[in-house]
């Protein structure tokens, strides 16, 4: 039997955080705090082996709670932390420190008594601190009585519960009471089956056998439950059981149930292993293979990112029919090695699928339609007619949320905003927006798809479109859907037709994917410069909607809400260097650009900015310099600046205060543009209102109205005659329709000339004894159309008669041989480009009537129109005083608009 031993009656305590040491136990800690650092170099390093200490275990707040409940109800818990072992290596993150708060600890009330072992004294480079290792023997159990603080560390009050002559005594009856006789021999049959056990399966256990026959039982209790895991509940309620026939009862029912659980792991490993399944065996083959490969350096982790392929795939939520076609290509990639030709396609391929999203699609938000007819006036100023139909778009779609809309095609000319509209509608619905440019695409392949046989094949742009946007329904740009072309590769426009049909897509086929996806959830919205040029079978699956370009006083309206503020931000300034009155703003539009969009606009706004940014920079560089000089003149101050070299401090001038600098800095910084600074940065005014007066000014010169990609212009026709055989002559870069038209126009002339006898001697041989020039300047820009034919006979007839057409008015439309005045497109645009130019009359087709309605009010205000029916109308027009050849009853209207 072991010796008592005398407890002082106050013992310095060492807090354990959330950890029990137990009587018998061994433990090893290192001390690095100041607190444990004092500690042990009083009360053991100074006694050497007479040196005692208190461990106590503390808890957190939360731990507390948690135990205070299982304990109530006589249940361990299995969440607690690793208990103490014999040799356990601790660290100073495991103890309290003496400045801990005591609101969040609370000390428990029992604790064990511990002797040093071994001491060693350490000292940490280059701080200089000194550590201590302690090796630690729990000797016995004890009360805390009072617990104080004197010093840097804790004393506490204590009785002892163990080892001492009462307590010797008292065991000495103990072990002769037949229950403890059973329960001890309980607790040694089950650790040595446990030890068994252990000893079959780690070779280990012959030690523990020695202590099991040698030491005392309620001591063995326990050092035997430390080797085991235990949860912070158990150990403390093992630190509290000071009755041994308690302990020894506890104890025995840990090492039980630390024995059932190996059998039971046992069992289910020995089950497992007894039904294994064909894909368990492969799994171990494919285990097997893998070492094989990794003893030959052969080893790339290609099975784990297959594995990892194949669950992305299962999370893709792809339909069951192409959910077995990627099995099998998976099946067949499996049994394919690294380096056979064909691998990395087919894992490319699996990877698309598993990419592609065959379900997840963007929530759509409430529509509310009064904030997206806000946020449309907010992104784009007019545009009125645009708008409407946008917000008709929506309402539908509000109504019935899987409707098939119609696929919107914005046609008009470039920087009216086509491809932001599409922009606001996905920002409308709430979904992602996904551009796709057709420009130049010439291969069909770039929309259906390469064939997977091919090198270098990959999936169409639509297909990589959707895989860019990650969802399955977004609002997808078919921008410049004009500007596709047909060769040897196939036909573009032609692979849209089945994209664009909402009969059709919902299983579009991808050479590529090979597999159908459906593309009916998409919101397809296309943008086009022309019309024309798009093919009529995939015209007609369109909603063709024009913006025709925008007003003088729309595109003011734009650069002072919109332009202006970008192009300052842009350029890093602000309204308090650079300012831009709205009438220059006015003059930039009127001299500079005749442009339908606003990208001209914009792009001489920038270069008023950059000049300003020139600006602002060097006076700013100026400023710095100066102060420079003021520090230097300065050395007292500069001396007490110079110590911080983060402190930046401005040294104004005597007599200047801050608020009076910092005015003067901005009144000289301010950029206000007027004329003079506008034609010196943009140049001599590019465009005049006297261009059409000038270019009229002699006979044989007519203004006609034409429609281009870039909206409406104004093209001027020559006429003039030479010595000849009759014949004419067309010059400027003319298409095979414009050619004929002039043809038409000198063949109605001549007929009107000999008809009517209108000709005098001299103009008779004028007609047959001259050759006519017809030219359309610019003649490095191609030129077709069918609306020039007005304007080819105003000019010759001009020629003829040697009187001028009036400078103030434009025509347009085209004439049959007999000379009646036929409709032309473009209207709209066309008159745009007469407001633009200064023109003040304008004559239409009669017959164009009905396409002033899309012409803003504001326009039509500033302009006259004539209707004509036939070309004697057109004629009575455009000269002053009527026609030349005599006068002609007009049976049209004239219209003076003034809405």
């Amino acid at each position: 039997m072991a010796e008592s031993v005398e407890l002082p009656g106050r013992l310095a305590i060492l807090p354990f955080r959330n950890q029990v040491l137990l009587p018998g136990v061994f433990i090893r800690i290192r001390c690095t705090s100041h607190t444990s650092v004092k500690l042990v170099e009083q009360e053991l390093w100074q006694r050497e082996e007479k040196g005692l200490i208190g461990i106590l275990p503390v808890r957190d707040a939360a731990e507390m709670t948690s135990m205070d409940s299982v304990l109530s109800q006589g249940v361990a818990s299995e969440s607690g932390e690793r208990s103490s072992k014999v040799q356990i290596n601790t660290s100073d993150a495991q103890k309290i420190d003496g400045k801990s708060h005591p609101e969040v600890i609370h000390w428990h009330k029992r604790g064990v008594a511990a002797r040093a072992l071994h001491l060693s004294r350490g000292v940490e480079k280059p701080s200089g601190r000194v550590t201590y290792i302690v090796v630690l023997e729990g000797l016995c159990r004890f009360n805390v009585e009072e617990l104080n603080t004197r010093g840097p560390y804790c004393t506490a009050k204590i009785s002892p519960l163990e080892m001492t002559k009462a307590v010797f005594l008292e065991m000495e009856q103990i072990e002769q009471d037949p229950e403890f006789v059973t329960l001890s021999r309980q607790f040694k049959a089950t650790a040595m089956e446990l030890i068994s056990v252990l000893e079959q399966k780690q070779k280990t256990g012959g030690r523990i056998k020695v202590l099991l026959e040698t030491l005392p039982l309620h001591k063995l209790a326990d050092i035997f439950v430390a080797s085991f895991e235990m949860s912070l509940e158990e150990q403390l309620s093992m630190l509290d059981s000071v009755d041994p026939k308690v302990r020894l009862s506890k104890a025995t029912e840990l090492v039980d149930r630390h024995l059932q659980s190996i059998r039971v792991a046992e069992k289910i490993t020995q089950k497992v292993e007894g039904q294994l399944s064909k894909s368990q065996k492969e799994f171990l083959l494919r285990q097997q293979m893998r070492a094989i490969k990794e003893e030959l350096g052969d080893n790339d982790d290609d099975e784990d990112d297959l594995a990892a392929l194949e669950r992305k795939m299962q999370s893709a939520g792809m339909p069951s029919n192409i959910w077995k076609h990627a099995q099998r290509e998976l099946r067949r990639l499996k049994k394919m090695q690294p380096q056979q030709p064909g691998y990395n396609s087919s894992r490319v391929y699996l990877e698309l699928l598993a990419d592609l999203p065959w379900q997840n699609a963007s929530e759509e938000q409430e529509l509310d339609l009064k904030a997206a007819k806000d946020r449309l006036d907010s992104d784009h100023y007019g545009l009125v007619k645009v708008k409407q139909r946008i917000i008709e778009y929506l309402a539908v779609r509000k109504l019935k949320p899987d409707a098939r809309g119609p696929v919107l095609c914005f046609v008009g000319p470039p920087g009216v905003g086509k491809t932001s509209l599409a922009s606001s509608i996905a920002a409308a619905l709430g979904r992602n927006c996904v551009r796709i440019s057709l420009g130049g695409v010439k291969d069909e392949a770039d929309i259906r798809g390469h064939r997977r046989t091919y090198i270098g094949s990959m999936p169409g742009r639509l297909i990589d479109g959707l895989k860019r946007a990650g969802v399955c329904n977004p609002v997808m740009l078919l921008d410049e859907i004009d500007k596709t072309g047909s060769d040897v590769r196939g036909d573009p426009a032609s692979a849209l037709l089945e994209v664009l049909d909402p009969e059709q897509n919902k299983s579009f086929n991808d050479h590529y994917l090979n597999v159908p996806y459906d593309l009916s959830k998409v919101i397809f919205v296309a943008t086009a410069n022309r019309a024309q040029p798009i093919p009529p079978p995939l015209l007609d699956r369109m909603e063709v909607i024009e913006l025709p370009g925008y007003t003088a006083e729309e595109k003011l309206r734009i650069a002072m809400q919109h332009l202006v503020p970008r192009v300052l931000d842009q350029h890093g300034l602000s309204s308090e260097y650079l300012q831009i009155p709205e009438a220059m703003v006015k003059l930039v539009i009127q001299r500079y650009t005749r442009e339908a969009g606003v990208r001209n606009l914009e792009r001489n706004l920038a270069a008023l900015a950059r000049a300003a940014a020139v600006r602002v920079a060097e006076k700013e560089q100026a400023v710095s310099v100066s102060k420079d000089v003021q520090k230097l003149a300065s050395p007292l101050l500069d001396n007490r600046l110079a110590e911080e070299e983060e402190v930046e401090m401005e040294v104004l001038p005597m007599g200047v205060n801050n608020h009076e600098m910092s005015n003067t800095f901005k009144i000289s910084s301010l950029l206000v543009v007027d004329e003079v600074m506008l034609e010196k940065i943009l140049g001599p005014p590019r465009f005049d209102d006297q261009e059409a007066a000038d270019r009229v000014a002699t006979p044989g010169v007519s203004v006609g109205l034409v429609w281009t990609t870039f909206g409406g212009e104004v093209q001027f026709v020559e006429a003039t005659a030479m010595v000849g055989t009759g014949e004419l002559h067309l010059t400027g870069q003319l298409g095979d329709v414009i050619k004929e038209s002039a043809q038409i126009a000198l063949t109605w002339v001549r007929a009107r000339v000999a008809d009517h006898k209108l000709a005098a001697a001299e103009e008779i041989s004028l007609l047959h004894g001259r050759d006519i020039h017809i030219h359309f300047p610019a003649g490095a820009v191609p030129k077709d159309g069918p609306s020039a034919g007005v304007t080819l006979v105003a000019a010759l007839v001009s020629l003829f008669s040697q009187k001028s057409v009036r400078a103030d008015t434009a025509m347009t439309g085209e004439m049959t041989l007999r000379g009646l005045v036929l409709p032309v497109g473009g209207i709209k645009d066309k008159i745009l480009a007469a407001h633009r130019h200064g023109i003040k009359r304008v004559i239409l087709p009669e017959r164009n009537l009905k396409d002033l309605v899309e012409v803003p009010a504001s326009v039509l205000s500033s302009l006259e129109i004539l209707v004509a029916k036939r070309m004697e109308d057109v004629l009575e027009h455009a000269f002053d005083g009527g026609s030349p050849w005599g006068p002609h009853k007009i049976g049209t209207k004239l219209l003076k608009s003034r809405i």
